[in-house]
């Protein structure tokens, strides 16, 4: 019966976890996908191309519905920043993801990247939001490993409509599934918040304490799975 913000585009698997755990999902969309500036073009270059890669490595579920196609038909090995973004890529391409780090981020990507490859030399696409740091792209490059990283798609924010407006007040927690997202909510909202807000992972709460807003906590699990069980803990936490 607690009523759970969500501000993705969609409200897709984050909002079916939270109804099958009970809650009541409130969907504001604060931010859109959209294509690069480009139209896709540098993409769409580098994926006719693919099996002069390695690797493709993919950090969001939105980068990963981009490359499936490709995925599908080349013989480059796939990793993703994380478990949601593995399974749509997966889904896409109708093969296993070949590398999933334990902690899902994009520097632990890195890092697991970097010590499968030992002594060898890997040609590395990367595809990712315009947003996203370059982290795992610089790490690479650092370890001697060739890497192409191409925005995949632009993250824009939204003004919320009307009825959205209406709907935040009653609100008991906001998910904030990325630093987009937090950038989104201030921009809409300022820092006043419903008196439970988490952060799927440190970025994101980085993100969120730059521009003034106050996290609660930080999923233990950095993932859209991890993000509900912290939602709920919180809840839990509160009636106890």
């Amino acid at each position: 019966g607690r009523r759970v913000l969500v501000t993705r585009e969609q409200p897709g698997r984050l909002a079916s976890m939270l109804q099958q755990r009970g809650a009541l999902v409130i969907h504001v969309p604060l931010i859109s996908i959209e294509e690069p500036l480009d139209g896709g073009e540098q993409l769409a270059s580098e994926l006719d191309e693919i099996d002069r890669y390695d690797w493709l490595v993919v950090t969001s579920p939105a980068g990963a519905e981009r490359v499936a196609v490709a995925a599908a038909t080349g013989r480059v090995r796939l990793a993703a920043v994380g478990t949601s973004t593995a399974d749509t890529l997966a889904r896409g391409a109708g093969r296993d993801v070949d590398l999933v780090p334990s902690r899902q981020r994009a520097d632990a990507l890195a890092d697991e990247l970097i010590r499968l490859a030992g002594a060898d030399t890997w040609r590395v696409l990367v595809a990712q939001g315009d947003l996203a740091d370059g982290t795992l792209a610089d790490r690479l490059r650092t370890a001697g490993h060739q890497v192409t990283d191409v925005v995949a798609y632009r993250t824009v924010a939204r003004r919320p409509e009307v009825r959205g407006l209406v709907d935040v007040a009653d609100a008991d927690a906001l998910a904030l599934a990325s630093g987009s997202a937090a950038r989104s909510w201030v921009d809409a909202f300022g820092v006043r918040t419903p008196q439970i807000v988490v952060a799927i992972g440190p970025t994101t709460a980085r993100v969120a304490d730059e521009i003034g807003l106050k996290i609660s906590s930080v999923a233990a699990d950095h993932s859209l799975e991890g993000l509900v069980t912290e939602i709920e803990r919180q809840f839990s936490r509160l009636g106890s």
